[in-house]
């Protein structure tokens, strides 16, 4: 059945008059009239009851325009729900991460979604590390956060934060209180870190820096998988580590941490496939623009959400094209 005839009826019903009617649909009353007879005879029930100065429905009628109307507010929620959904405004975005992106950039694009997008739901992922690009490649999380050395020139890449190595040690060990540690005063020290095979780019830049650094190799009595269990075996004595700085807000009771001097950089990559067509992908990705883009200090939020609302007004777009990970060392471990 055309879905017209319904609103016609459903006017009629509302104003009980044909010329009301037609004026509030912009339609003559004649055309009106006879879509209204065509309807009931498409249906073989009589409607409406028709006067020279008014109209009254039926209980057929009545009973039509309660359903008829129940099918509109359908019909106009599916279109809202599926235009919503094409822009990005509806729907599910997954989004894999590291512990050490857990306590750095993690909640902030977090609160932004949902601040900017509260109809899409946010699946968190915490992942280990050397498993992440992988999960983007195969479609089981839309994008990653991540240290970079994935390379694979299907996966584009941002870099989302930079920020240095800092030493962790129990505190029962004696520089516990130091202000600052130089790299060559842990030569002889036991070290924990996460495994090469993990966290290649991370694992690399801790043993060039005591070579390059402190004149040492580092002696590794510990290889692991999360910065988690680093963490709990320096807690215990077990050894020292250098971890990047946001490892600090784990806050652990029996861990000291204290500056590294001329500290080597690390950095958390957004990774994604640039065939991933999912809208709510999109949408994040205008958000970390955003974010990035914000001066420091700006209120952040007010800026995701104006630039977003303005994008989506726009120009909702289907794939971001961005750096490509192989020009950028896009991230897993």
């Amino acid at each position: 059945m055309d879905i017209k005839p319904l609103r016609y009826f459903v006017t009629l019903a509302e104003t009980r008059h044909f010329g009301k009617a037609a004026e509030r649909l912009h339609l003559s009353q004649p055309p009106l009239s006879r879509q209204l007879a065509a309807l009931e005879a498409d249906l073989g029930v009589r409607l409406l009851e028709r006067s020279p100065r008014s109209v009254t429905l039926t209980a057929a009628g009545e009973r039509f325009y309660i359903d008829a109307r129940a099918i509109l507010a359908s019909l106009d929620q599916a279109t809202h729900n599926a235009r919503s959904a094409a822009s990005g405004e509806t729907g599910t975005l997954a989004l894999g991460f590291t512990m050490c992106a857990a306590y750095s950039v993690v909640p902030g694009y977090a609160r932004a979604i949902r601040t900017t997008l509260p109809d899409v739901s946010l699946r968190l992922r915490e992942v280990i590390s050397n498993d992440l690009g992988e999960r983007v490649l195969t479609s089981q999380i839309d994008a990653a956060i991540m240290f970079p050395g994935f390379d694979d020139s299907r996966l584009t890449a941002r870099t989302l934060l930079r920020e240095p190595l800092c030493v962790a040690l129990s505190n029962r060990h004696p520089r516990a209180r130091a202000r600052q540690i130089k790299i060559a005063a842990l030569a002889g020290e036991p070290f924990v870190m996460a495994a090469a095979e993990v966290a290649p780019t991370l694992h690399a830049t801790i043993v060039d820096h005591c070579r390059l650094q402190g004149g040492f190799t580092p002696e590794v009595r510990f290889e692991v998988q999360l910065q988690q269990t680093v963490l709990s075996l320096v807690d215990e004595g077990m050894g020292v580590a250098l971890v990047p700085a946001s490892m600090r807000k784990a806050n652990l009771s029996g861990v000291a941490f204290v500056t590294l001097a001329d500290a080597p950089m690390t950095e958390q990559m957004l990774v994604w496939s640039s065939a991933n067509r999912n809208p709510c992908l999109a949408r994040f990705l205008d958000i970390v623009d955003a974010r990035l883009a914000a001066p420091p200090g700006a209120a952040v939020e007010n800026a995701v959400e104006h630039a977003v609302q303005g994008v989506a007004i726009k120009h909702p777009r289907k794939a971001p094209p961005r750096t490509t990970a192989r020009g950028t060392a896009p991230s897993s471990r």
